[in-house]
């Protein structure tokens, strides 16, 4: 892929010349293993400092004044380095992460995801690309995080293999997957984790109350629209013109070329495309039956004998099944085009995924020990309830309070990772609370889901920015958490003020918001 030279460029416009300001200011914090180590002993300190003051603001996961524990304590410090390989091990990203790219090395491999690229792309217009890849991301919210190790990588591919920049890709795949969050046509185990911890809130105040599941499932719906046609806009008008100047300088040996399939590579396509149709429909006739091991079991606390809840067998499987979804066809593609000989080949294709991850594991072990001290310290929680108390206090109209909430769950989720987390600290505060001014829990949920998935983009605290920035550096070896910072700003902050802006006219025109959802209290 040419790349024009830098001297001969255009003159940049404003929105370039800032974020290309954007990308070197982040590019000189260091690297972001020593960031998070830096991050965690800054953590320790304010929790040593602050652990001694007391806090008026309650703790609504048990009902006393918020405590900070100092991390320096001697009871403190010894657990921390107990339980550190333990909190490196069970880092949530991490097994999800190098098992699906086990399954995807192999398949890269042998060719069989080259193979399909070429043969997509040779139908598909590049025009709707952009927006084909922003749905895909967004739909693979069913699969839970499956899409950062999946669609996030492939939405470089598909872009290099088209002739276009693979950072657009990947931004245009990161704002699907992260950015559009909270927009899907297909729900998925966040839908009723989120109105589950929504009706504990409004059940404090009026024990009736009663939260659907879909309570949002319109209005998500709806926003999946307004999701793609932001990301194809910024992706094609603003980051992509931005990029022409961007050198790819990676290994592109193994990068797919837009070249026509030979007759063996058409034929091994085929026979890997029906081996993986093979395995689908084994799952399918294995999950439907009523009785089947992949449903929640009968004594799950909620969604028994469902199997798209969070405690189904297939839902926790996803990763190993996309495991198996893609080292099965990768295989057979392998041995029917002739680019495997032996297993050996097999397992030098696991090996070469793994190689290309030590980075990445290197930073998952310092992400994974500030994350757990930050979470220990209680910082994050102290600084969503004070946030959540204030915008109480302001005593503000209705759409202004709306905001008020998009903009303090966006600020949250700039230093919570987990989406459950959050909601579980300042919806136990803004649910009741908006309930007395007369605002449904429905209303206050949306507002919520808005403010976090416009901001999941730019904040290094999403267990999986590391792991994107490592794809970055594929293509690109100067990225660095600068470049993507400035490759997904323009999608956060459009995203946080057009997204605000349709919820607010779904609640002026009163359109349904979702399943047995309302606007006001009592509805």
């Amino acid at each position: 892929m040419s790349q024009p030279s830098p001297h001969t460029a255009a003159p940049r416009g404003a929105i370039a010349r800032f974020l290309d300001a954007v990308e070197r200011v982040g590019n000189k914090l260091p690297d972001p293993a020593v960031l998070f180590l830096g991050l965690m002993l800054v953590v320790w300190v304010v929790s040593a400092v602050l652990a001694n003051v007391s806090f008026n603001e309650i703790d609504p996961r048990s009902g006393d004044p918020i405590q900070i524990r100092n991390l320096l304590a001697g009871t403190s410090f010894t657990t921390f380095m107990a339980d550190m390989v333990r909190t490196f091990v069970n880092f949530a990203p991490l097994g999800v992460v190098l098992v699906a790219m086990l399954g995807l090395g192999v398949a890269e491999h042998t060719g069989f995801i080259n193979a399909a690229l070429r043969s997509v792309l040779s139908i598909t217009p590049k025009m709707l690309l952009t927006p084909m890849l922003i749905a895909v991301g967004i739909f693979s919210h069913v699969a839970v995080d499956a899409g950062y190790v999946l669609v996030i990588p492939l939405g470089a591919v598909i872009f290099y293999a088209a002739g276009r920049h693979p950072l657009a890709g990947i931004a245009a795949a990161f704002a699907g997957v992260s950015g559009g969050f909270s927009a899907t046509v297909i729900p998925s185990s966040l839908d009723p984790l989120l109105a589950g911890l929504t009706q504990e809130a409004a059940n404090l105040i009026d024990p009736t109350v009663v939260v659907n599941p879909l309570n949002n499932y319109y209005f998500t719906t709806a926003s999946t629209v307004l999701v793609v046609l932001v990301g194809w806009f910024l992706t094609d008008r603003i980051i992509e013109p931005r990029l022409k100047t961007t050198r790819v300088d990676g290994d592109a040996s193994d990068m797919p070329k837009m070249e026509t399939l030979t007759a063996r590579e058409r034929r091994g396509l085929w026979l890997a495309v029906l081996s993986m149709l093979v395995c689908v429909v084994a799952l399918v006739a294995t999950a439907l039956p009523a009785g089947s091991p992949w449903r929640a079991p009968a004594d799950a606390p909620s969604g028994a004998g469902e199997l798209l809840v969070a405690s189904a067998p297939l839902m926790l499987s996803i990763v190993p099944l996309i495991f198996i979804l893609f080292v099965v066809p990768g295989i057979v593609y392998g041995y029917a085009s002739g680019t495997v000989q032996t297993h050996r080949d097999i397992i030098a294709g696991m090996s070469k995924a793994m190689s290309g991850m030590g980075y990445y594991i290197v930073m998952a072990f310092f992400a994974a020990q500030f994350i757990y001290a930050f979470g220990q310290s209680n910082l994050g929680a102290l600084l969503a309830i004070k946030g959540a108390n204030g915008l109480q206090a302001l005593g503000l109209p209705t759409g202004v309070t709306l905001i008020g909430i998009v903009l303090l769950s966006g600020f949250v989720n700039l230093l919570v990772g987990s989406a459950s987390a959050k909601w579980a600290l300042i919806g136990a505060i803004m649910v009741p609370m908006l309930m007395q001014l007369g605002i449904s829990p429905d209303l206050t949920q949306a507002a919520y889901r808005v403010g976090d998935s416009s901001t999941n983009i730019i904040t290094p605290l999403l267990p999986y920015f590391p792991l994107i920035v490592v794809f970055c550096q594929r293509y690109v070896k100067s990225s660095g958490i600068g470049t993507l910072l400035a490759l997904m700003l323009p999608f956060s902050l459009t995203l946080l003020v057009v997204w605000t802006a349709f919820l607010l006219g779904f609640w002026a025109l009163g359109l349904p918001l979702g399943v047995g959802a309302s606007y006001t209290y009592p509805g």
